[in-house]
């Protein structure tokens, strides 16, 4: 099958083996697959990542709780793409709740007798930027009839944004500032207004994410050239507790969040930076600032956010900003470099 893969940190269109799925497993096509934030991170900055990884599992030691799963190596083929909306044309051994034909979302990650895997990040499972998938028939959900394969595919990011939210432990009452207008931070002001939290001030310095930060729930947006969101903040309320959400990942951005905050504000970190960082401790220290940070999301926000997709109860329409096929992943790549031009890229191999 033909695939966009990753070796050595380099991007390139091949032919791949065609996955074969194993006792209770099914093998799918891929439909959808949203290119996330995270894989052009990677790119740039995997090694990195690799190494203070590393670092943090030689200091945490062997934690009998924890599961780790199998790390893939850069030097052999990974497939990227963990957001994704499949169709099931066969099932393995043991199989009994799908059969060919059903639509499907997953969640990022399989196992079998080797352990466990990350879906897009594995030299073993292919993720979505390829034709075929094999993904574990218990973690699959069936995509609700009528909805469509593309906002299917936008399951995984909304998740994302609902587990932030959730770990922030925001209630009504309290207001929020969005640092970042991406994928991530649109999934957070989405699932803020499905909450009924306001208000929502969103800073971005794309003009287009402003746009979509608006129609997503945001009462105000900013350009952070212009105006300080916290500005904003207190032109509108200033009295209500505020949690500031960094979804932006860069290096310097936990440091701007926490100079920001009013004292008694909570920060919680959903952007991925995956390099090493420097917060100023007496900023924290003498606003008595609480900060926290979310990875994921739990089996529950996943299967809720395909639910409020399916039902209505949050349009992300607005947030498909182009497609392409296996053969387009590597420019889309550089598109997404330019955030007045796009939002998120479907990759629909077939």
């Amino acid at each position: 099958m033909r695939a966009a893969v990753m070796t050595d940190w380099e991007l390139r269109i091949d032919e791949v083996p065609d996955p074969t799925p194993g006792a209770g497993q099914v093998l799918t096509r891929v439909l959808a697959c949203g290119i996330c934030g995270s894989d052009l991170h990677m790119l740039r900055h995997g090694e990195e990542l690799r190494r203070r990884t590393a670092e943090l599992e030689g200091e945490f030691g062997d934690d009998p709780t924890a599961m780790k799963p199998v790390v893939f190596e850069p030097h052999l083929d990974t497939v990227m793409g963990h957001e994704f909306c499949c169709e099931v044309v066969e099932v393995g051994p043991g199989c009994t709740i799908r059969s060919d034909g059903d639509l499907v979302v997953s969640l990022p990650v399989t196992f079998d007798d080797r352990g466990l895997h990350t879906v897009g990040y594995s030299n073993l499972y292919p993720g979505g930027y390829s034709e075929l998938m094999v993904l574990n028939e218990a973690l699959t959900l069936p995509v609700p009839n009528g909805l469509s394969h593309r906002l299917a595919a936008l399951t995984e990011p909304l998740a994302v944004g609902v587990h932030a939210v959730a770990k922030s432990r925001i209630a009504p009452g309290d207001a929020a500032i969005v640092l970042g207008l991406g994928p991530v931070g649109l999934a957070c002001v989405a699932e803020l207004r499905m909450r009924g939290i306001g208000p929502i001030v969103g800073a971005d310095f794309s003009s287009r994410r402003r746009e979509l930060g608006e129609l997503l729930g945001c009462d105000v947006v900013v350009d952070p050239r212009e105006r300080p969101a916290v500005a904003a903040w207190r032109d509108l309320d200033g009295q209500r507790p505020l949690v500031v959400f960094e979804a932006v990942g860069v290096p310097g951005m936990i440091d701007a969040a926490m100079r920001m905050s009013p004292r008694d504000a909570r920060i919680l970190v959903v952007g991925v930076c995956m390099q090493t960082d420097h917060v100023d401790p007496m900023v924290g220290i003498s606003r008595e600032l609480n900060v926290q940070f979310a990875l994921g999301y739990t089996p529950e926000e996943f299967a809720s956010s395909l639910d409020a997709i399916a039902e209505g109860r949050v349009d992300l329409e607005p947030l498909l900003t182009g497609t392409v096929d296996i053969d387009g992943v590597p420019q889309a790549f550089a598109d997404l470099a330019d955030p007045d031009r796009h939002a998120k890229i479907l990759v629909e191999p077939t």
